[in-house]
């Protein structure tokens, strides 16, 4: 070998090896690299998270007929008080199965078990314009009898929900795209999943207009309360575009956005698209992942849903702290305002107690929140709402969930987690109680759960540690497909396309 070929050789040798080197270091400071999300949580911190999670997916585990799949609307059942199953709750119910497995809490041939259960149930229970039906135009009924699935009481009061059979079907879509295997059982949850979704006839509902309408009785038809303007009914149209079967088309979507403009602006210091209760922010997104997707008008306001959720805790967390109304506890780490239970007691439904000695209003379950356009507050907090918030801002709602644990104890946080709500305002002992007791020096504490309201807790803190439901509902081709045809474009949509 000549000397010149030998020294050309040993450059290529000394620059391989300084290649080799230079991948070691960035290896090495790789591993270094301070790590981010809940991986970078002290342990006490992920301590805490995973047992609010696992302590709230306990109760869609002992709360569910398991002969039927059905799920409560609250737990426990309460001597003289109506017991019911709630089909929303029912769609968070099949998510936490899935939840429950990735986690280890739940085998795997549980959750088939359980999720086909309640999918065996829907699929064959009676659709039909009967009174005592479970459900029409494959639609169900808001509640349902536990045992026999029917229409609760066949009550006149209680209507085929549009907007609650979505996160029925959204619960149902989860476990068509989670249960992916080849066997048996996971190819029957794929085709009743798949079969359910198909029946859903949107545009029955819709009345042959473009918006759809939030109720319907066999004894006084529709409600004719359509749904247009920001609110929960977000994640609805979304199912609506993505059927198969019986979608509507975009112009549901433009006229859904068209009154946007009476609640986009500034509240407590955070523009946004406003909304009073939190779930209007939160339970699309427990399915969703909008981190970059955006359709015709948040491209124009250039933020994406997310965001905006995330502008929607911070501007409730600064109501707290400015506390208008001065409620007792009220502040940085004790916020939060949606639909759920509160201490009102003996009056008539939909009415707030007033007492003599205190002119501030009561409620018992109604929405409450606070923002441009809406104001309902009456001391009462509800845990779900900071908690269900934790993937978009989870900054101020570890700190909240921290303080509310230390500061109220066992009065707050038992055995399935936050109780539905407090009221450290309410210290009256002589006013009968729907729900909930009073503690002394403390104020009103529920003592039941909201199944709705246990939804978002167990759902989002698992988006925020691992990303789970919404990387599997990326794989839905009827999410994609509404998400399309609202017009949303970005984030994993766009990647999606392209593989």
């Amino acid at each position: 070998m000549s000397f010149s070929n030998y020294v050309r050789m040993l450059n290529v040798n000394v620059f391989i090896a300084l290649l080799v080197l230079a991948a070691g270091w960035q290896d090495a400071a790789l591993a270094k690299a301070p790590p981010s999300g809940f991986a970078a949580l002290p342990k006490a911190q992920q301590a805490m998270l995973d047992d609010v999670e696992k302590r709230t997916f306990e109760y869609f585990v002992d709360g569910a007929n398991t002969k039927n799949g059905l799920m409560p609307d609250h737990w426990p059942q309460v001597p003289g008080n109506d017991y019911f199953a709630s089909i929303a709750s029912v769609g968070f119910g099949l998510t936490a199965y899935g939840i429950g497995v990735e986690r280890g809490w739940m085998k795997r041939g549980e959750a088939v078990k359980r999720t086909l259960a309640a999918l065996r149930f829907f699929h064959d229970a009676p659709q039909s314009d009967a009174a005592d039906a479970a459900g029409y135009h494959g639609f169900f009924y808001h509640f349902l009898d536990m045992e026999t699935g029917k229409r609760f009481n066949s009550s006149r009061w209680v209507e085929l929900s549009s907007v609650d059979t979505a996160w029925l079907m959204y619960g149902v879509l989860f476990a068509q795209s989670y249960y992916d295997r080849n066997t048996k059982d996971e190819e029957e949850i794929r085709r009743l999943a798949d079969e359910l979704f198909r029946r859903v006839d949107w545009r029955w509902f819709s009345d042959g207009n473009p918006l759809v309408q939030g109720g319907w009785t066999p004894e006084n038809g529709f409600d004719y309360n359509y749904y247009r303007g920001y609110s929960e009914a977000f994640g609805l149209y979304i199912l609506a575009l993505g059927s198969p079967t019986h979608a509507l088309g975009p112009e549901s979507w433009t006229r859904w956005t068209q009154t946007y403009g009476k609640t986009w602006g500034e509240f407590q210091g955070q523009t946004h698209l406003g909304a009073g209760p939190a779930f209007w922010h939160q339970y699309t997104h427990t399915w969703i992942d909008f981190r970059g997707l955006k359709d015709d008008y948040m491209r124009d306001k250039g933020i994406d849903y997310f965001e905006n959720g995330k502008r929607a805790a911070l501007s409730q967390r600064e109501y707290a702290i400015h506390n208008p109304m001065q409620w007792k506890d009220y502040g940085a780490n004790v916020w939060g305002l949606t639909a759920g239970n509160g201490p009102r007691g003996a009056s008539r439904k939909g009415e707030p107690d007033r007492y003599a000695n205190d002119p501030k209003p009561f409620y018992g379950y109604i929405a409450r929140g606070a923002g441009l356009g809406y104001s309902v507050d009456d001391g009462t907090i509800a845990p779900t709402a900071a908690i269900g918030s934790i993937a978009f801002a989870p900054e101020i709602v570890i700190p909240a969930i921290e303080e509310m644990q230390k500061r109220y104890g066992d009065d707050l946080y038992t055995k399935y987690g936050f109780v539905d709500g407090f009221n450290p305002s309410f210290t009256f002992t002589d006013r009968p109680l729907r729900t909930g007791r009073v503690v002394p020096g403390k104020g009103w504490f529920d003592t039941l759960y909201i199944g709705i309201d246990q939804g978002p807790i167990v759902t989002m803190i698992e988006n925020y540690r691992s990303d789970f439901i919404w990387k599997t509902m990326r794989k839905n081709p009827y999410i994609r497909e509404g998400l399309k045809r609202a017009g949303f474009t970005g984030g994993w949509l766009d990647e999606t396309a392209k593989k």
